[in-house]
């Protein structure tokens, strides 16, 4: 059990005995003599993939989920969704739908990530921080358009589409951050 006044982003706690990634936690300290620290949360549910809001007291307890997280990889894609493999275990589970939906940008065969296991079941998965991939298509670069900071979409090998410079071209790799699906830099 941990108190609300120490929940932080990213945790894993326990609401309505399922687990919920806390996706925002604003504490608020009231001006009031005597009044005590609230804690206001985002979160999305694991197994629905809803996401809500809770107030909470400082002092409020809250159960963290037992929830492991494993090394894993991603093998292949079906045509309902991926075949991920825990590494330890080398077990294998079939993940689709908006959980799968949201990471397949992402992810190449034999990719590295990060599996969230709840009652022998993947709820979650993270892809590294930042992926390297390689441009397919791109339209080529305006010559003498440099009055402001432009960017044009290239597609990915993945089928991901990004906001990238104007000076890349087709077949160059580039780094994506996967918490957003931005462009970081050439690999």
């Amino acid at each position: 059990m941990a108190d609300a006044s120490d929940l932080k982003r990213g945790m894993i706690v326990k609401f309505s005995d399922a687990p919920c990634r806390l996706l925002e936690v604003q504490c608020h300290a009231p001006s009031a003599r005597g009044a005590s620290l609230r804690v206001k949360i985002k979160y999305r549910n694991l197994l629905t993939g809803q996401v809500l809001d809770k107030n909470l007291k400082g002092d409020d307890r809250v159960d963290e989920a037992d929830f492991e997280r494993k090394k894993g990889q991603y093998l292949y894609s079906t045509p309902d969704g991926g075949i991920f493999m825990d590494m330890e275990s080398y077990d294998q589970f079939e993940v689709g739908g908006d959980l799968f939906d949201s990471v397949k940008g992402y992810l190449l065969d034999g990719g590295e990530v990060t599996l969230g296991i709840y009652d022998g079941r993947p709820v979650s998965i993270d892809p590294p921080m930042t992926v390297e991939l390689r441009v397919v298509k791109t339209p080529p670069s305006l010559k003498n358009a440099t009055a402001t900071s432009q960017t044009k979409e290239a597609l990915l090998e993945t089928g991901l589409v990004i906001q990238v410079p104007p000076y890349l071209e087709e077949g160059e790799v580039v780094k994506v951050d996967t918490r957003d699906g931005h462009f970081v830099s050439r690999a």
